[in-house]
């Protein structure tokens, strides 16, 4: 058998040509693309012009969803139905009650000494009598008036039928000529004179009954008005007596037992805690925006409650609108008057929108512009904020899904344009 040659054979490396294979350039490519990386990455890390370690910040990202538009706000408990006492008069107020008491309506809280008062309701009690005094003679002298009338027209009456009597008398005297003609003439006189008498004298005391009416009824009048006077002036002294005008708990007392207190000074406060609702003071900037029906979540330390708006104040006070909330689904238990509450009312809802965590950039940079982070370099941005809510606020424009955002933290920036974010 004859050997071949293959044990004389041997490797040989291949002729250099001068080109590069495809694992070579890719190797190459590979290493150029790092090498830009590194130096792109050195390159943004020596413009940024301060560096702050990631600790001391707090990174969001912007996602699009639904904002809620709401107003945060302090307020208290306060009861929907409350009545305050005043001082009818003035003079010095003796307490027969004390704060926290329950009490039923018409219940005697305090008494009030006013000499004052009562002196004048004696000056109008004293003048009463003389007005009933005064009617009742005015009675007695027009009953008087009436029968001197009347007896002047009877005494007038009488007259007349005497010359009546007189002038037939006369009349057959002179048809048969016992009496001269001047005589005769006389007696028709006598009698017309007579007749006009009878009737002024019915007339006059017919005039004499209204006058005496008309007298009487401006006496009575008078009465009737002192009597009002009086009645009132009763009413008053009575009001002294200060009793609870609804059932409930004695609230606050504005004085002290045995003070003096002036005229329309406010003295006890009942309130009424089966029905508490909550006062909330809200910014002036937000008042426009609330409306009457809007919805409102209480925060009442163990649990939460839902509301509704029902009144909003017409005025502005330390820069405050004060808002009342009435409990939806019936009054939570274990509630206090005045009790401090913290508040949220709803003011708007968009849907599909972009939405980042609300936190110290919107005050830090006057919400004219964050701070993006790209690889650990956080790099100025303009941005405009629409709607804002306690939690998150709307961007509008300069950023996008996705992004993240320094939210707090941003004002040790110092408003450097780009700033290294140490791990």
């Amino acid at each position: 058998m004859i050997k071949d040659t293959s044990g004389q054979d041997r490797a040989l490396q291949p002729a250099h040509t001068g080109l590069l294979t495809r694992p070579q350039w890719i190797g190459i490519g590979s290493g150029i693309a790092v090498v830009g990386l590194l130096f792109g990455a050195v390159y943004a890390w020596g413009l940024a012009e301060r560096s702050v370690d990631i600790e001391r910040l707090r990174i969001a990202k912007v996602q699009r969803g639904t904002l809620i538009s709401d107003v945060a706000v302090d307020g208290r408990i306060v009861a929907a139905m409350s009545r305050t006492l005043y001082a009818p008069a003035a003079g010095t107020v003796s307490l027969l009650t004390e704060p926290g008491k329950a009490v039923k309506g018409g219940d005697l809280l305090a008494t009030l000494d006013s000499p004052e008062l009562r002196s004048e309701l004696d000056r109008e009690l004293a003048m009463l009598e003389q007005q009933e005094a005064l009617v009742a003679k005015g009675r007695i002298q027009a009953e008087k008036q009436r029968l001197l009338a009347a007896k002047n027209a009877d005494e007038a009456d009488l007259t007349l039928s005497a010359a009546k009597r007189e002038h037939e008398r006369t009349i057959r005297a002179c048809e048969v000529g016992a009496l001269t003609r001047v005589e005769c003439m006389k007696i028709v006189d006598d009698l017309r004179a007579a007749e006009i008498r009878g009737t002024h004298a019915r007339a006059d005391a017919e005039l004499e009954g209204k006058n005496v009416d008309f007298d009487l009824a401006s006496s009575i009048k008078n009465l009737d008005r002192q009597k009002v006077v009086v009645a009132e002036l009763r009413r008053r002294v009575e009001s002294l007596n200060l009793r609870a005008p609804i059932d409930g708990l004695v609230g606050t007392l504005s004085i002290v037992d045995r003070a003096q207190a002036s005229l329309n000074a406010p003295l006890i406060t009942i309130v009424d805690l089966s029905r508490l609702e909550v006062e909330l003071s809200v910014a002036e900037i937000y008042a426009e925006d609330i409306g009457l029906g809007m919805a409102a979540s209480i925060d009442l330390g163990n649990n939460d409650a839902e509301g509704t708006v029902v009144a909003i104040a017409p005025e502005v006070v330390a820069n405050q609108v004060l808002v009342r909330v009435r409990f939806a689904g019936g009054q939570p238990d274990g509630l206090r008057q005045n009790q401090r509450v913290r508040g949220r009312i709803l003011l708007s809802q968009k849907d599909d929108v972009l939405t980042l965590a609300r936190g110290p950039f919107l005050e830090a940079h006057g919400a004219r512009y964050v701070y993006r982070v790209v690889d650990g370099i956080a790099t100025r941005n303009p941005v405009a904020i629409g709607t804002t809510s306690v939690t998150a606020v709307e961007i509008t424009e300069g950023l996008k899904a996705g992004d993240e955002v320094v939210i707090a933290g941003s004002e040790n920036f110092e408003n450097a344009e780009r700033v290294r974010i140490n791990d």
